[in-house]
């Protein structure tokens, strides 16, 4: 009767599981994330019930609901196995599973069942009748499943390890949580030049707690490399290797560790060793077209004339990897700009513009990834195409955006320097200095851009567009 599926469905709606933690499918690479979890399932003993109720969620996003109550068997399985005397936390977020799961699967009187379970089981947990029961682990688990969402995520997902370690400050577990997630938000502040949050003390706070986690070693070291201390960064990568040398998500990062130190021939030889455990992992592929990248650019830069057939077979090892990532991943943003940079190296320059405007049509990029895309893509009119005029359209699509970042800086730098370099080339046109007069507007440079704008009137006196913005520049003065 209905009556009974709206109290069913405002039942479901207050459980704390996946189902309700709004996790979009559009925001993630399902078979790339199925892919992930199932690494970690093999890697991470201690958290596999965390990992099999995300498996769960993401078998029923791809439509496979038998399939995601049987990792739902597993996860309670590992729960009972583990903590036999105690209704676990957890396994409060597998029951609210398994009632959605039931619920999609139109078997209701399943789902019933487990909402009583979870209700019973919150009364005895918190001796009062509220059955919403606000759990530290419960903020936690939900932290972890919104990491792995991605970027999007990364805000929400503080705010859970926030909350979970108000209760427990010196929950091991959470400040793993909280460390990763900083360390990650504050990477992308990087890019987009805002304020740093200072993820290196929660790191270290993390591995003190957490001694035997390599994998929060790795970061650490990482951010001590970042912040130019990067003797005692190596300290802890090679402590991590030690204690766990055969962990792929150990070895990424010390590959990463040792490309950006330089090593790159070391950075290769970790990296093969890691995809032969994980093949298929889009982030190591990736890593080691970093590296022949990198070879590429040292055989550029030291001599003059490098042997071609060495600078074609790093080319081609670089595009096989950039192409074996994003077969992995689809969303993958910089893979593809790199891709199609490195097509363009090896003048294969209509799969360069097709690889370009696939990355354009990613459906999660950020601002600061569009200012990339637009940096890049100029560079490629500019040095490939041999079109400044094209190239400077595309970098003022890049200014335009009116977030400061990395690729928002790379944008205006180029523009001043080629717009300059054509004036000085005596090229005279009143469009060079009309554009450099925006890019001074757009930088917040005002008395530049007047400079400019008169210069542009001076040459084409009756253009309107030069005229207006002169006059509006004036009276913001």
């Amino acid at each position: 009767s209905t009556i009974s599926m709206n109290s069913l469905k405002s039942s479901l709606l207050k459980l704390e599981c996946h189902f309700t933690w709004t996790l979009l499918k559009q925001d993630v690479d399902l078979g790339h994330l199925e892919e992930t979890v199932d690494d970690q399932i093999e890697f991470f003993i201690e958290s596999n019930i965390t990992n099999y109720n995300l498996l769960a969620y993401v078998c029923h996003l791809k439509g496979s609901n038998e399939e995601a109550l049987r990792n739902l068997q597993k996860a309670e399985a590992a729960a009972q196995k583990n903590h036999p005397d105690e209704i676990d936390w957890r396994i409060l977020v597998t029951w609210g599973n398994y009632a959605w799961i039931y619920y999609h699967m139109k078997r209701y009187e399943e789902a019933q069942t487990y909402i009583n379970k979870v209700e019973n089981s919150c009364k005895k947990l918190s001796n009062t009748d509220q059955w919403k029961i606000q759990l530290p682990e419960i903020y936690a688990e939900q932290g972890w499943a919104l990491l792995k969402f991605g970027r999007k995520y990364y805000g929400r997902a503080k705010d859970c390890f926030e909350t979970a370690l108000k209760n427990e400050p010196n929950n091991p577990r959470f400040n793993a949580g909280y460390a990763i997630v900083m360390y990650r938000l504050e990477d992308f502040s990087l890019r987009q030049c805002e304020e740093i949050i200072p993820s290196l003390e929660l790191l270290k706070h993390a591995v003190e707690l957490n001694p035997k986690s390599t994998f929060i070693m790795a970061l650490l070291a990482l951010k001590l490399q970042d912040v130019k201390q990067a003797d005692e960064g190596e300290r802890y990568i090679e402590e991590a290797m030690q204690i766990t040398p055969d962990l792929p998500y150990v070895q990424r990062y010390a590959a990463k560790f040792y490309r950006r130190k330089g090593e790159v021939d070391k950075a290769v030889e970790i990296l093969k060793k890691a995809l032969a455990v994980t093949p298929k992992s889009a982030f190591l592929h990736h890593q080691l077209a970093l590296c022949y990248r990198g070879k590429l650019y040292q055989l550029k830069n030291t001599t003059r004339y490098p042997p071609q057939e060495q600078v074609e077979e790093v080319i081609r090892l670089a595009i096989f990897h950039l192409k074996t990532a994003i077969a992995q991943k689809a969303k993958f943003f910089t893979a593809h700009v790199d891709l199609a940079n490195m097509y363009a190296e090896g003048r294969r320059y209509e799969e360069a513009e097709e690889t370009f405007q696939k990355a354009f049509q990613i459906n999660i990029l950020f601002d600061n990834d569009k200012q990339e895309y637009y940096y890049h893509y100029g560079n490629f009119q500019r040095f490939h195409m041999k079109s400044e005029s094209e190239a400077i359209r595309y970098y003022l699509e890049g200014l335009k955006i009116d977030k400061e970042s990395y690729g928002r800086i790379a944008c205006r730098n180029a523009l001043k320097k080629l717009l300059e370099k054509r004036i000085q080339r005596g090229l005279e046109d009143a469009a060079d200095f009309g554009t450099l007069g925006l890019v001074h507007k757009l930088s917040g440079e005002k008395h530049k851009a007047i400079e400019c704008y008169e210069k542009a009137i001076a040459l084409c006196p009756n253009n309107e567009e030069y005229l207006s913005a002169l006059c509006e520049l004036r009276l913001s003065i």
